[in-house]
């Protein structure tokens, strides 16, 4: 999680880091702060380094900044999302060090290294201890500030080594950039595990957790691999392996990265998740934009034909985390109806963890918005070394991202920039991409007909209309949300391949309302849940025309039986009717196998009215965090 950014520049390069660290606030929002070096303007103050930070938001530091009169050419910045150490200024980064024996008596000042962070050092107790018996007091509860004393004690004269030198020690994930008070112009980042770019621009270069942060800046990005160190100086950057070796320009080429500042701006809407659930028949369009056939082309990788891998398994395994999870949790159904192959879905940070029985004739999905998340990239790693390296594949909003480099095919959603924490249009695209996925792979096995792929097509091409009219249900939606507003507790029921979008709902509505809810599947209500429901704990059914309604029915009997408030997202076929205790919603059509993709729009418009109604913060809920770089 947290956001970082870095610059060495001839200019002030404030208001830069500042505004960076706005478009990256959705990384983590606990604190923020800026380090800059006083003599990089050649300015007339102390001539060292000097930092500022705030447990407010961004906007709040910016105000800070400005008053402090913050200015330098070389600079480094961070919002974070806390891990170790509660949410207070002297948790904030950047950290500091002011050299063995010394204690930072004033906190405006940043010593001797100044150093931003995103990741986790696992080994930093150890390191601590050896620190500390080397003189070094810490001011933090923080396992970042470890790195900053670690960097300070290997020092002489040459930043770059000693940040090489001190990577070498750490255990765990990272992407840095450091400052150090005798060189005013340069900045020194590295990275393993967790994401940074480097932005190049006229005569002053960049560092950053994501291209976005500097849009409008520069759209010249070199994306860094695992183990790259950079080093930053006026006009100039060298890049170099984990040992220091030197990369050519080739390596590590300079991309143009179209990262439109106006994709961060909410325009009429109150709230970024607004945006995004209104964007989905955008979204949806653009992700399914050009394709006039299922073809295994649609998911080749840069070196890797997808229809060689499709003819060669037998499983399906996917792994994600969260609103991923669900999406695969979906397509597990597809996979198995429609292209009759076995499908298992496994939490991430679960699988990575225990023993499972490998099968290399299995095709690896892992789902990912950011294609950064921590722990399905380990998951992915640990599937790779069980010896699935040959069949990996990727759906995915990033294309830069570390997962679509390390899969062997990929599909990359077109959702766009997603900065509400709460996912809502990715979640939508990924399952677009993961049902044509289910289709080229019913076609690889022969169970895919042209008429049925026509069908397909024709349903999939319809979906923006059909999520518009989805949409125009948000005034029913807000009624619905005035009553959850004033409710503690909620239950949501699917069944097949609707309970996914139930446990979706669910999790939309405790993220950002702070109401606790849970889903169940409607069958298992009668083996424990139905204990819970009363008059005052709403239960939501989805309710498509489907195989199971019949079944669906009868489990909202026994809940009007308890007492039990209902509220159903129907069918315009499923003759259920509103009345005492059951309150009806009806979609506009019934959409068969893509049914998912149109139901879960309501549970969206549920969670984010019932939040605006409590007045809780709905683009940065507390604790959370978008992009989880850390396990």
């Amino acid at each position: 999680m947290c956001g970082i950014v870095g610059a060495v520049s001839t200019r002030n390069i404030v208001p830069i880091l500042v505004q960076g660290l706005q478009r990256l606030e959705y990384r983590g929002y606990d604190s923020c702060g800026v380090a800059v070096h006083e003599a990089s303007l050649g300015g007339t103050g102390a001539g060292g380094l000097r930092r500022a930070r705030s447990t407010a938001r961004v906007a709040e530091l910016m105000a800070q900044v400005q008053h402090e009169q913050l200015e330098g050419g070389t600079g480094i910045a961070h919002t974070r999302w806390a891990t170790h150490g509660a949410p207070a200024v002297s948790n904030a980064h950047p950290h500091a060090s002011y050299g063995p024996g010394a204690a930072p008596a004033d906190l405006t000042q940043a010593g001797h290294v100044a150093l931003v962070h995103n990741g986790i050092i696992e080994n930093y107790e150890a390191l601590r201890a050896r620190l500390q018996s080397r003189g070094y007091v810490f001011a933090s509860q923080t396992d970042t500030e470890v790195i900053a004393h670690l960097i300070d004690s290997l020092y002489d004269g040459d930043l770059f080594a000693a940040v090489r030198a001190a990577t070498q020690e750490l255990r765990g994930a990272y992407a840095i950039a450091v400052i150090h008070k005798d060189e005013p112009h340069r900045v020194v980042g590295a990275r393993a595990g967790s994401p940074l770019v480097l932005g190049v621009g006229q005569g002053e270069h960049f560092l950053a957790s994501d291209a976005m942060a500097l849009a409008g800046v520069t759209d010249q990005i070199v994306y860094l691999e695992e183990g790259d160190l950079v080093d930053l100086q006026l006009g100039r950057y060298w890049i170099a392996d984990r040992a220091g070796r030197p990369l050519a320009p080739e390596q590590r080429p300079v991309r143009t990265v179209q990262a439109h500042s106006g994709a961060a701006e909410l325009g009429p809407y109150r709230h970024y998740m607004q945006k995004e659930i209104f964007e989905q028949p955008r979204a949806i369009a653009d992700t399914l934009d050009g394709i006039e056939a299922v073809v295994p082309e649609l998911f080749d990788g840069a070196h890797t034909a997808a229809w060689r891998v499709f003819k060669d398994i037998d499983r399906v395994l996917i792994l994600a985390c969260g609103t991923s999870y669900y999406s695969g949790c979906t397509a597990r159904y597809w996979i198995e109806e429609i292209a009759g192959i076995p499908t298992q879905v496994e939490v991430a940070s679960e699988y990575r963890y225990r023993t499972s029985v490998p099968d290399a004739r299995t095709l690896v999905v892992a789902i990912s918005q950011s294609g950064e998340t921590a722990d399905t990239l380990a998951a992915l790693r640990h599937a790779q070394s069980l010896g699935m390296h040959h069949h990996t594949l990727t759906v995915c909003n990033v294309a830069t991202s570390a997962m679509v480099r390390e899969c062997e095919l990929a599909y990359v959603t077109r959702a766009g920039v997603e900065i509400g924490v709460a996912s809502t249009k990715a979640f939508t695209t990924q399952l677009a991409g993961l049902f044509l996925l289910t289709l080229a792979l019913a076609q690889a096995r022969g169970r895919l007909t042209s008429e049925q792929e026509a069908a397909h097509l024709t349903a999939m091409r319809h979906l923006p209309v059909a999520l518009q009219a989805v949409l125009a249900l948000e005034p029913q939606i807000i009624g619905w949300a005035e009553e959850f507003a004033r409710k503690e507790n909620a239950l949501f029921l699917g069944r097949g391949l609707h309970y996914p979008i139930a446990l979706e709902g669910a999790l939309k509505l405790k993220e950002i309302s702070y109401i606790h809810a849970e889903a169940y599947p409607a069958g298992e209500l009668k083996h424990g849940p139905l204990a819970l429901v009363t008059s005052s704990m709403p239960v939501v059914a989805v309710a498509p025309h489907d195989a199971l309604l019949e079944k669906l029915k009868s489990n909202l009997q026994e809940v009007r039986a308890r007492g039990g408030v209902l509220y159903v997202l129907a069918d315009a076929d499923t003759h259920i009717e509103t009345s005492d205790g059951i309150h009806v919603i009806r979609m506009p059509e019934h959409y068969g196998q893509l049914s998912p993709i149109l139901h879960v729009v309501p549970l969206q418009l549920l969670a984010y009215h019932t939040a605006c109604a409590r007045g809780t913060d709905v683009d940065k809920p507390r604790n959370l965090a978008k992009s989880v770089t850390v396990e």
